[in-house]
């Protein structure tokens, strides 16, 4: 009898696992049933902010087709709940009733929103309900309440300065919304950015018809606009930020609620080995943004310093194509733990693109050029000291720092140098080291060099980094027969994260089709 996998949760992660087992299930290997609470099968949560604007449509968004994974024989269960798991019996038990065997069950419940907690939003955290004129940007009901104020050029108010909040109030503002950031901290993305690039961030932001309150705490909201809903976001000092939509971008936590109700241990995440197993229990496995990779042994070196989960797409993507080899290792009674573990995650690099507006950042990139006590620390036993290369020019919105030790990338930003940064991302990806004279990396953004501008000549250079496609793989679909870039994601995966590649897509295509040309 083929072992029975059931996967709680129908979000992009989910989805690429479906993928991942399709050829075993077809098979006859294994059974698969999948268990979504929305009514849709998996989409692109990332991109919900571009279908609010009215840029993408919800076909694009899908990433999974019910009736068909259907047909090959997947129990696609959508709309429901699970309100318990009886591990006992290896049992999932559902909200309509229904119940679910399984000899392997996999979480991948995602995330949810963080909901403030302010005067007059005060919701269940487990089941938020908001407000009529707030909404956090999760879902494709939320995106139409956006498309209906930026179709109505009504005023928007994000609250939060982290990257979705400044993707969605960009591309607001860019469609015709008045949009107004309201962050706490001296400039946005406090987290992952330096000073002098959140400055330089802020006055692009600003630039681009986003206006930006800055060190701002948030206390209440007012509800004086139409049929109860949202009218202003009130703040500490008293005064208040007029607008006809709040949307929330204070970041998200791990859902785990389920795993912590059937005694499944927990932290950020629901912790997991370097084999994606919970602890203690190998039935049990968990994935994406619900999973923090951190293993019971207390000698493990490489956990003492884990992070809790990214929110990443990327990451989890990994993860669901490591644990469909590994779940068909044991289905077939070989030894799965022969399997090399997961490779343990780099950091994230941070990138945000928009009309007029560049930004990358990744790693430690706090340090400045004169803080001689940060640049000298853990520079013991030969270990090189750090070193920082930076250059400002405001003025025209651009910025860009590089934190060195022996000439290898640590951290970087980078603020209105495309070219530059994506330079700089692929050393930082690699390891590799910088030249001597760093200078060489910023004029890649000057005039002859952008007279050239295009894709990356190197095939082998990661152009999707959500989804690890390589130039050369995009470059082989188009001359396959791929001429636009849903196309092109259909056939290699590329730009079906973040969609921040979607331009160099673009500009591999058009290279493709203007050597053709000539």
């Amino acid at each position: 009898m083929s072992e029975q996998i059931v996967i709680v949760g129908f979000g992009p992660v989910a989805a690429r696992l479906v993928d991942e087992l399709l050829p075993a299930l077809r098979a006859g290997q294994v059974g698969l049933t999948v268990i979504g609470q929305e009514t849709e099968a998996a989409y692109n949560r990332v991109l919900v902010a571009d279908l609010g604007v009215g840029r993408t449509t919800a076909e694009a968004l899908a990433l999974a087709d019910a009736a068909a994974l259907v047909a090959d024989g997947v129990d696609v269960r959508l709309g429901v709940k699970v309100r318990r798991v009886d591990r006992a019996r290896q049992s999932v038990i559902l909200s309509d009733g229904s119940t679910a065997h399984y000899d392997r069950l996999v979480f991948a419940t995602g995330s949810r929103p963080v909901i403030p907690n302010l005067t007059g939003l005060n919701p269940d955290p487990a089941a938020p309900v908001l407000p009529p004129g707030v909404t956090a940007l999760r879902d494709l009901r939320d995106a139409e309440v956006l498309r209906a104020a930026v179709s109505g050029r009504k005023r928007v108010v994000v609250l939060g300065g982290g990257v979705l909040g400044l993707e969605t109030a960009l591309a607001a503002a860019e469609e015709g919304a008045t949009v107004t950031v309201v962050h706490n901290g001296p400039h946005p993305l406090g987290r992952n950015i330096d000073r002098g690039g959140g400055a330089v961030l802020a006055a692009s932001l600003r630039n681009c018809g986003v206006r930006v309150a800055g060190n701002a705490r948030s206390t209440g909201i007012e509800h004086n606009g139409p049929d109860g809903g949202f009218s202003a976001l009130l703040l500490d000092d008293g005064s208040a930020i007029d607008g006809d939509l709040l949307v929330l971008s204070c970041g998200v936590r791990p859902r785990i609620e389920l795993a912590e109700g059937c005694g499944l241990s927990t932290g950020a995440g629901i912790l997991v080995d370097h084999r994606l197993r919970a602890h203690h229990e190998p039935h049990i496995f968990a994935i994406g943004d619900c999973a923090e990779v951190r293993c019971p042994d207390p000698a493990c070196i490489e956990c003492r310093t884990a992070r809790a989960p990214s929110g990443l797409v990327g990451p989890g993507w990994r993860q669901a194509e490591w644990l469909a080899e590994y779940l068909l290792l044991l289905s077939e009674g070989a030894d799965a733990d022969a399997l090399p573990p997961l490779p343990q995650e780099k950091p994230g690099v941070v990138v945000l693109k928009a009309r007029g507006m560049n930004m990358a950042v990744a790693g430690d990139n706090s340090a400045e050029p004169w803080d001689e006590e940060v640049l000298a620390a853990g520079a013991v036993n030969g270990r090189p000291r750090l070193q920082i290369a930076q250059w400002a020019d405001p003025e025209h919105g651009r910025y860009v720092k590089m934190t060195t030790r022996g000439g290898v990338l640590e951290g970087l930003v980078s603020v209105g140098m495309p070219r530059t940064a994506g330079e700089l991302v692929q050393l930082f990806e690699r390891g590799a080291e910088l030249p001597a004279d760093r200078s060489l990396l910023l004029r890649l953004d000057g005039p002859d060099q952008l007279a050239a501008a295009g894709a990356s000549n190197d095939p082998e250079s990661t152009v999707c980094r959500c989804a690890g496609v390589s130039g050369g793989k995009i470059a082989e679909a188009v001359a396959g027969g791929c001429s636009t870039v849903p196309e092109v994601s259909a056939a290699t995966r590329a730009g079906t994260g973040c969609g921040g590649c979607h331009e160099d897509i673009k500009g591999l295509i058009e290279k493709h089709f203007q050597g053709a040309a000539a």
